[in-house]
């Protein structure tokens, strides 16, 4: 199983607000919120695993987010998240650039640059009803690097409207709506093909924004090859047998051609998984929830057993050892710096 669902009908009323944004944290991204409904807040929410690409089908309230340099330091996944507006308005700030969406519009945005997001059942936000659906939508997120485009290019997409009715971008929409539908009927085998699928048609979609050339991108069998490769590691970073071998031979290549393709990229493909590794850690010592597990414990959960290997890899990576990095994040949700 694949999805996962989460609803506040067993949550105390007055507990909803608050457990529904820590829940966003940890399965999309942490934000600072405010709603006119907090005093009655609801939500609910379908998560899609497909590896490296992450799906959620959202349905809340209205409400107003900002993501702030703090907590974008606190914490990052690093990663792009389209919206697809399914019913409801909302509207994105980011990049001095600010944008309203209506059902069926595509929208794309960083998580590491700091936002501003709203959404509501009509322009106004007058939500019909304590059930009504002020807003319903697909987010997808994806690393930074599963896009093939230059960074500075990606930026002048960030908070723009997508056409989502038409082309390429209405089959993108089509297929996240079905993805979201049919969810309860996919399997694990089913996600590293259907990350693959995704991908390649937001890549379509932006490419057409840029009004640049996808079928280079796409008609390469490598790199579609190397999107597949990475979404099988993505779900296998807990296996102790996760080794270059053992991904060649489960994409029935050589390990010759399994290094050529990551060396295209210009990282070595133990380098990739032992940063995918790292970053899982980063993200476990960041979590308050997980402050009970000694930090060995979570570097052994992701194939780190020798603790001064770790430290000093993760030092190397990060710029401080785990332990530091632990306490940094704590001390800043004590003290938060003020809002960006």
């Amino acid at each position: 199983m694949i999805t996962s669902v989460v609803r506040l009908d067993n949550v105390p009323v007055r507990e909803r607000f608050d457990f529904w944004w820590d829940t966003v944290a940890r399965s999309v991204v942490s934000v600072d919120a405010s709603s006119e409904r907090a005093a009655d807040f609801w939500a609910e929410m379908r998560v899609i695993d497909l590896g490296p690409v992450q799906m959620s089908r959202v349905r809340c309230a209205g409400f107003e987010a900002h993501r702030t340099m703090s907590r974008i330091r606190s914490s990052d996944p690093e990663a792009y998240q389209l919206a697809l507006v399914i019913s409801g308005r909302s509207g994105i700030r980011q990049e001095r650039r600010e944008t309203l969406l209506a059902p069926s519009d595509l929208m794309l945005y960083d998580t590491s640059r700091p936002f501003l997001a709203w959404s509501s059942s009509d322009p106004h936000g007058e939500d019909r009803g304590p059930n009504a659906s002020a807003s319903d939508g697909v987010i997808v997120q994806m690393p930074h690097d599963a896009l093939p485009f230059p960074a500075a290019r990606i930026r002048r997409l960030l908070a723009a409207r997508l056409p989502g009715r038409h082309g390429v971008g209405a089959l993108l929409g089509e297929l996240l709506r079905g993805l979201v539908s049919q969810s309860d009927d996919l399997s694990v085998a089913d996600a590293g093909r259907l990350s693959s699928i995704v991908l390649d048609l937001i890549i379509t979609t932006l490419a057409n924004a840029l009004e640049a050339d996808a079928t280079a991108s796409l008609a390469d069998p490598n790199r579609v090859l190397l999107l597949r490769i990475r979404a099988f590691i993505e779900q296998r970073l807990e296996s102790a047998d996760l080794s270059p071998a053992t991904i060649a031979a489960a994409h029935h290549i050589s390990l010759r051609h399994l290094y050529r393709l990551f060396q295209q990229e210009g990282q070595a493909v133990s380098t990739w998984i032992r940063q995918r590794r790292l970053e899982r850690c980063r993200a476990a010592l960041a979590d308050s929830r997980l402050d009970i597990l000694p930090i060995n414990m979570i570097a052994a959960r992701w194939g780190f057993t020798n603790d001064s290997h770790f430290n000093r890899i993760f030092r190397s990576a990060f710029g401080v050892t785990p332990a530091t990095y632990r306490r940094q994040v704590r001390a800043q949700h004590r003290h938060p710096a003020p809002p960006a």
